[in-house]
């Protein structure tokens, strides 16, 4: 037999009366006289707080009453013991007729979340003299295909070539291997690669030059909407004067080595160093190695006009972040320090990359000996490389 100390019908009976409780926490009987007063308001975490003789008192005062509140809770309650009680005291309330709700069931499970689409990494190539690069998107379909897409961007016409296929998943990672291996390539994140096509396709529209066949499909399947608004770059910072006087040492790497002027302006300049070559006047070495100086200066400040000095900001803005996923740091942060100037129009000093752009005409001309009006012009005594080459994988690098 219990013991009036334990019985919960004794202690709900002491608790409603007032009576002592030494056997307890003082401040646990204070808070189970609370709960009793009014049992329907009871609140779960404060049952299972206290000693467990007084949460069964308070248990009893729920069954007294006809409460099925504290019962219907306390039934899936981590205390087993209390939990054991409750689901007594709900039988002994539909017993005497009161309803109770049916045990709580567990909700449905939720069906497995489709798992997220596999994105692969898109290729680029770096930018040409003229502004032209590759860009090979890649998306998986169905089973162990690959959708892959290779385009060729202009910066003045926007995508101007496009070959649209399927490869299987091997297939694809030859041709990355093999691109990545033969140079002149970077990965790129797909939502980057996505992002250069939505501005080369809004420079399609603003220019007015007509998509090539399955650029619909490809912005529609890539889920790419053409931006309108030209690019802008941030404004010059602190330092990029310092680094843009180094900025001619970006002609020194491989993939700006062969950038030149347009051919118009490199027979300008080999017309104006004809003229100081061939002068009736007589002038010391030095004096002729000034006036050729002063042409490639003349030339390359009437070539780069606001406009052009925009497209060459661009340029090597790309370029900073192509030398950046080559492991080049410094040429990055020396491509971006001259981008910023050249787009917000930075006049002087001039700069030393525009400069050095028209210094290697004059290197060019010096060791083939070409002359303004002679059968080889530039172009012909440093012929520009094909636009279109292949990695052994048969990826299109410009």
């Amino acid at each position: 037999m219990r013991s009036s100390s334990s019985d919960p019908r004794s202690l709900l009976d002491a608790l409603r009366a007032g009576a002592p409780l030494p056997a307890f926490p003082a401040e646990a009987v204070e808070s189970a006289r609370a709960l009793v007063r009014d049992v329907s308001q009871a609140a779960l975490a404060s049952v299972e707080a206290l000693p467990e003789p007084l949460a069964l008192a308070a248990l009893e005062a729920a069954v007294s009453d006809g409460h099925t509140a504290l019962p219907e809770a306390l039934s899936s309650s981590a205390v087993k013991p209390l939990a054991k009680a409750a689901k007594k005291a709900l039988y002994q309330l539909r017993s005497r007729g009161v309803a109770v709700a049916g045990p709580a069931r567990a909700a449905p499970a939720e069906p497995p979340r489709a798992a997220a689409p596999e994105t692969l990494n898109a290729l680029a190539s770096a930018v040409t003299g003229s502004g032209e690069r590759a860009l090979v998107l890649a998306r998986v379909l169905r089973g162990a295909g690959v959708e892959v897409v290779q385009m060729q961007l202009s910066d003045e016409r926007g995508v101007v070539a496009l070959q649209l296929g399927d490869r299987n998943r091997a297939t694809w990672r030859k041709l990355v291997k093999d691109g990545l291996a033969h140079g002149g390539i970077v990965e790129l994140p797909l939502e980057e690669a996505a992002a250069l096509l939505a501005e080369a396709a809004g420079t399609n529209l603003r220019t007015r030059t007509p998509f090539p066949d399955g650029l619909d499909v490809v912005l529609r399947h890539f889920g790419v909407q053409p931006r309108l608004s030209p690019t802008e770059l941030p404004p010059p910072e602190l330092e990029d004067l310092r680094r843009a006087l180094e900025a001619d040492v970006l002609h020194d790497t491989v993939e700006l080595a062969s950038w030149l002027p347009p051919e118009s302006d490199m027979r300008a300049l080999v017309q104006k160093m004809d003229e100081v070559v061939h002068s009736p006047l007589s002038l010391s070495d030095a004096q002729r190695q000034e006036q050729l100086q002063a042409a490639v200066l003349g030339v390359a400040r009437d070539f780069f006009t606001p406009e052009v000095r925009q497209r060459y900001a661009l340029r090597l803005w790309r370029m900073a972040d192509y030398f950046e996923r080559s492991s080049r740091p410094r040429e990055a942060e020396l491509a971006r320090a001259e981008a910023r100037r050249l787009f917000h129009g930075a006049q002087e000093p001039f700069s030393r990359f525009a400069e050095r752009l028209f210094e290697k005409v004059v290197a060019l001309v010096a060791a083939t000996g070409a002359r303004a009006g002679a059968d080889t012009g530039p172009e012909q005594a440093a012929p520009a490389p094909s636009l279109e080459r292949r990695s052994p994988g048969g990826l299109i690098i410009p």
